[in-house]
């Protein structure tokens, strides 16, 4: 059974990091493209950022683009999204979720952890 288990939310001020982590167990983490997606409240889950098997590889939603970095380290089967510069704006839940295609589509991701919250204070 393959699980994800998102880490690392929290409160932070506005123009403040965090950083959150994404361990996947239960199966291979090779070949596998990862994404971070988020919902905020009363709001559809929206994709956030995504990055391909081979690590060099990421692609970003424009809100967040140059402000968050997706990571990824093969060896822990673990995903990372450092986010600088948080606004309040990106107050959501954050969810990590594997896919077997490196895309934006939520639909093509198929297992998902069960998120972790970031609130940003202005």
């Amino acid at each position: 059974q393959v699980q994800l288990a998102e880490s690392g939310g929290g409160l932070v001020q506005a123009g403040g990091s965090l950083k959150l982590s994404c361990v996947v167990s239960g199966r291979t983490f090779s070949g596998y493209a990862m994404g971070w997606f988020r919902q905020a409240p009363g709001k559809e889950r929206e994709f956030v950022a995504g990055i391909k098997w081979s690590a060099g590889s990421s692609f970003y939603a424009d809100s967040v683009k140059g402000r968050f970095t997706i990571s990824r380290d093969n060896a822990k089967n673990t995903v990372y999204l450092q986010m600088n510069s948080l606004k309040s704006e990106d107050t959501a839940v954050y969810y990590c979720a594997t896919s077997a295609t490196a895309t934006t589509l939520q639909d093509f991701y198929d297992d998902w952890g069960q998120g972790t919250q970031v609130t940003v204070s202005s």
